[in-house]
């Protein structure tokens, strides 16, 4: 889908840029080439892992970084000696990986083991945001102003005694 295609929904979507440009960035992505391979994995409810295969390529030769919701992992080798290769099937060549990235999703760490990159996300949703019990409460007790809650409680005490 090329950005042209999205234009009016520029127009007929009204505050809603970014589902509107997370469109585009999704139609660059799937046209992006298909190295480094990755795995995208939700391992609990607020949990998920990124891997990619980078066979050959050391933590030094690797970048990450996060920024405005979105997670770029870039690969580039330094120069190594000078070898004579009979066949080379190890791809080695730098690569770009960009990942959107949800509100309120950051990355919890990353490890290197056995070629894969390994990178955990975790999503920790703000109080404001998380779901919570709201307390209900009769209608008497709603219509007592709030200083005399205290005082009919213990006339009710005195009246019953």
């Amino acid at each position: 889908m090329a950005t042209n295609e999205l234009n009016p929904l520029y127009r007929t979507l009204v505050g809603f840029d970014r589902i509107a440009s997370l469109m585009d960035q999704a139609a660059r992505l799937d046209a992006a080439p298909g190295y480094p391979p990755f795995n995208v994995e939700q391992i609990g409810e607020d949990e998920f892992r990124i891997e990619l295969a980078v066979a050959g390529f050391s933590e030094d030769d690797l970048t990450i970084e996060f920024k405005q919701n979105a997670l770029l992992v870039t690969g580039q080798r330094k120069p190594a000696e000078q070898r004579t290769y009979l066949h080379r099937g190890i791809a080695e060549r730098g690569f770009e990986r960009r990942f959107g990235l949800a509100d309120h999703v950051r990355v919890a760490g990353a490890k290197l083991e056995h070629g894969l990159l390994t990178i955990d996300l975790v999503r920790e949703l703000p109080d404001v945001l998380k779901p919570r019990k709201i307390a209900i409460s009769t209608a008497a007790a709603a219509a007592r102003p709030k200083g005399k809650v205290v005082e009919a409680a213990a006339n009710d005490e005195t009246e019953a005694a």
